[in-house]
């Protein structure tokens, strides 16, 4: 089955009944070791589907915003174009990028805390009017390049755990809302809304009712000023768990209909990004070296050896890394085992081992301690749950490859999208069939109008 999807150029193969993600694997997984073992992402565009229609049950009349940083593959940002979710873009290449699809500029917000004027330029140029400020020497950049901008100010959230110190990076305060609105009175720029952000790593769900009642403040502070407010950004932080999204719904409902009803006029809005993608992604990867280590140097401190003294440990390294796929463990707490793709007896001996990346960087590591059956210099190892983070970013790093893209999605997802009116016309043309799977070809993508 032919599915490599690269930028422009890329098809979706539609899946027969009773066809799975696996025998795409297994197929690619086939081809690839007879043609060049690369590294490759296989993406159910399906799950897009499913998340959306989970987010319109649960969240609704709440609209989605997605922040393509964390995937700007074509697949995902066209499927999810048609879907008609909203974009927060951090960047001009992301903004033109969306652009290109059709969206109109309602349906963009300019997110990045931190702008270039040259961008902020591109935004007003473009017709992209709402975005984030916390600050004032951002506002007065703002009010320079682009007069007609409509700001959500961005309040901090306190967080009371201390993983979450990052949140206090951005944000203003609620006495810091004041001044700013004084500002943009004398500048002559429109604020309409507010924003806040919770970490999706927040276990402490009372973090949304005080932001919720901070962003209450402001806008009761805004009519002193004038300023008609109109939208509500409630940030990201979804996990992907259907669990995590009624919790917070929970949450935060009475305190919508309190303090923002539906005859408020106004429009809540949230950037769910890891939500819609990281678990629509698997990445497979080719063990290109392997060593046999002493134990006192592969495992932590602390982390007493499986088995006896004399069995070997193993360090194995594949052919994507932390300057690839894997760049969010630079910054993250970023735990995985990936699951071996051949096939092993249930009662083979595994041994310690650790993953590092083709770099030979002491960055370079993956998995610092796993248990594993011996593997080989050719096999081929799988991670769940990498649709966030790295995927249509390109690494600088010398000869380093981007993993290819294969894209499915099974009939009934496909036919989800039909039933909910979303498939258009465009969309339903130009079909071939082939026995395992139809393909669109790339002439013939996903429509995108918002």
């Amino acid at each position: 089955m032919k599915g490599f999807l690269e930028d422009a150029n890329y098809s979706i193969g539609l899946l027969d009944e009773g066809a799975t993600l696996a025998d795409v694997i297994d197929n690619c997984i086939f081809e690839h070791t007879h043609t060049g073992k690369r590294a490759f992402y296989v993406g159910d565009l399906g799950k897009l589907v499913k998340k959306n229609i989970q987010w319109q049950n649960v969240m609704a009349p709440i609209k989605p915003f997605y922040p393509v940083r964390c995937n700007s593959t074509p697949g995902v940002l066209e499927i999810l174009g048609t879907l008609g979710v909203g974009f927060a873009c951090s960047s001009k290449s992301e903004m033109a990028l969306v652009q290109d699809l059709g969206i109109s500029p309602e349906n963009i917000i300019y997110t990045n805390p931190c702008k270039q004027a040259a961008q902020i330029k591109y935004a007003g140029k473009a017709g992209i009017n709402i975005m984030t400020c916390d600050n004032d020497t951002e506002l007065k950049k703002i009010a320079r390049n682009h007069p007609n901008a409509k700001l959500l100010l961005h309040i901090a959230t306190e967080d009371i755990t201390a993983d979450e110190e990052v949140n206090m990076k951005f944000g203003t305060t609620l006495k810091n809302c004041r001044h700013l609105m004084e500002c943009a009175k004398e500048l002559g720029v429109q604020i309409v809304g507010v924003k806040f952000h919770v970490s999706g790593s927040c276990k402490e769900l009372q973090t949304y009712i005080h932001a919720i009642s901070d962003a209450r403040c402001v806008f009761d502070m805004a009519e002193e000023f004038g300023f008609k407010m109109n939208m509500l950004d409630i940030g990201g932080g979804f996990t992907g768990s259907e669990l995590q999204l009624e919790e917070v719904n929970h949450v935060i409902r009475p305190l919508l209909d309190v303090y923002f009803p539906k005859e408020s006029g106004v429009n809540v809005i949230a950037e769910p990004g890891c939500y819609y993608v990281s678990s629509a992604f698997t990445l497979a990867v080719n063990i290109i070296a392997k060593k046999t280590v002493e134990c006192d140097k592969l495992l932590p401190s602390g982390v007493e050896q499986t088995g006896s003294d004399d069995e070997p440990i193993f360090t194995y390294y594949i052919n994507d890394g932390v300057y690839g796929s894997f760049a969010s463990k630079l910054s993250e707490k970023w735990n995985t085992i990936p699951e071996v793709h051949k096939k092993y007896k249930e009662d083979e001996p595994l041994f310690a081992s650790s993953l590092w990346g083709p770099s030979c960087d002491e960055l370079d590591q993956i998995v610092e301690n796993c248990l594993l059956p011996e593997l080989s210099v050719g096999d081929w190892l799988l991670f769940d749950n990498m649709g966030s983070g790295t995927l249509g970013e390109q690494s600088t790093f010398n000869d380093y490859q981007r993993p290819l893209i294969y894209y499915m999605m099974s009939f009934s997802d496909w036919d989800e999208m039909q039933d909910a009116g979303i498939a258009s016309d465009t969309l339903m043309k130009n079909f071939f069939f082939v026995p395992s799977c139809i393909q669109l070809s790339s002439e013939d993508r996903f429509s995108t109008a918002a």
